[in-house]
């Protein structure tokens, strides 16, 4: 068997009642259900820093900023500069797996090819 729907009426007087005998204390009431959205936060910032060594190449610097950070030869430089006149210099600032895997990419790369290079990463 089925019922039929009740009225928004027929909904009121039933709470009324019910408010009326002392009943339900905030149960059973009729409101709106709103739904909060939390704004999604901004993932934390890294900083990817390359340490300045004796050994290792300007050239091969340049190339690892290239290839790895995606600078054109005139930014690769004057970054691979500002590192082996100031040394360390910022080669990105990416959220932190994206920083980590930078880091990883370029100790690996500069291991491979025999370089003592130097990468961390930092909070910005």
């Amino acid at each position: 068997m089925t019922y039929p729907e009740p009225s928004c009426e027929t909904l009121a007087r039933t709470l009324s009642a019910a408010d009326d005998h002392g009943e339900g204390s905030g149960e059973g009431q009729v409101g709106i259900a709103t739904k909060t959205r939390a704004k999604p936060k901004k993932p934390s910032q890294f900083k990817v820093l390359m340490l300045n060594d004796d050994y290792t190449p300007m050239e091969f610097v340049v190339m690892v900023l290239k290839r790895f950070f995606h600078m054109d030869l005139e930014q690769a430089t004057r970054v691979m500069l500002h590192v082996h006149q100031k040394g360390v210099g910022v080669c990105g600032i990416f959220p932190y797996e994206i920083a980590e895997t930078k880091v990883n990419q370029v100790m690996d790369f500069a291991r491979q090819n025999q370089h003592p290079l130097q990468c961390t990463l930092e909070k910005a």
